[in-house]
């Protein structure tokens, strides 16, 4: 983010304190942004004085805390159970729903139906083992995913003389997914396994619209508009994962 600088501020409204972070960057109007994570973040052009900005975030106030509220509810309706590892247990990979069945087998695996993840072990009342088993058989299940997607995509990009990239997977706290067109490599996050399958079409689309134009211009967009007409729609269902 070239010649923008970045300003923590609080302003009290009628029920509460709201606070923000100021970007000041090149931009014509003040835009707001409320992410999932309960962070408000706005970006003026530095010409706009601190007074009017202030003033427009308690002009925003109803629009900012009903959106908070909205974050906070769902982030306590989604947190984290610990897994047991039993029958019954839910399991959401790429927006679709499974049960998990447990059940004592001689021979040890792990596979999915259309509703349920099987997993046959020894002994059922071995947690660590459950853990193990289903940790790695997940990680192959996003793999197989991912490089089904990478593949489709590829497809779609071949004419435009694009390589058939590296895939790789980790975990990064800001971007679902980066590109290296120098390398050839596209990086994907392993947190999108909690995403929708449409939502990671649009990632992978995203990724490899970088090997043909590597930065955020206007050219850019217009040509993942092109390839995704329907990107925005598919983009937020990637706000609600934490």
């Amino acid at each position: 983010m070239a010649n923008a600088t970045i300003q923590q501020r609080q302003v009290a409204c009628e029920n509460s304190v709201i606070s923000y972070q100021l970007t000041r960057k090149k931009v014509k109007n003040v835009n707001l942004r409320i992410k999932p994570d309960g962070s408000v973040l706005v970006s003026a052009n530095s010409r706009v004085p601190v007074s009017f900005i202030d003033d427009f975030i308690k002009q925003k106030q109803e629009l900012i805390f009903s959106a908070l509220a909205k974050y906070e509810e769902k982030r306590e309706s989604h947190q984290d159970v610990p897994k047991q590892y039993i029958s019954g247990e839910n399991y959401t990979l790429f927006g679709k729903s499974f049960l998990l069945k447990v059940e004592e087998a001689e021979k040890e695996m792990v596979y999915a139906d259309e509703v349920y993840i099987n997993l046959k072990v020894k002994d059922k009342e071995n947690f660590r083992h459950k853990e193990i088993l289903m940790t790695e058989w997940i990680k192959k299940y996003q793999l197989a995913v991912f490089q089904e997607l990478i593949s489709q995509t590829y497809a779609k990009f071949q004419k435009y003389d694009v390589p058939f990239p590296t895939l790789k997977i980790k975990t990064m706290k800001s971007r679902w997914g980066s590109c290296q067109p120098q390398k050839g490599i596209i990086t994907l996050n392993s947190r999108l396994t909690e995403a929708p399958r449409a939502s990671v079409e649009y990632v992978v689309v995203h990724e490899f619209a970088h090997f043909i134009h590597p930065n955020h211009s206007r050219q850019f967009w217009n040509f993942v508009t092109m390839m995704m007409p329907d990107w925005k729609e598919r983009k937020k269902g990637l706000e609600n994962i934490q």
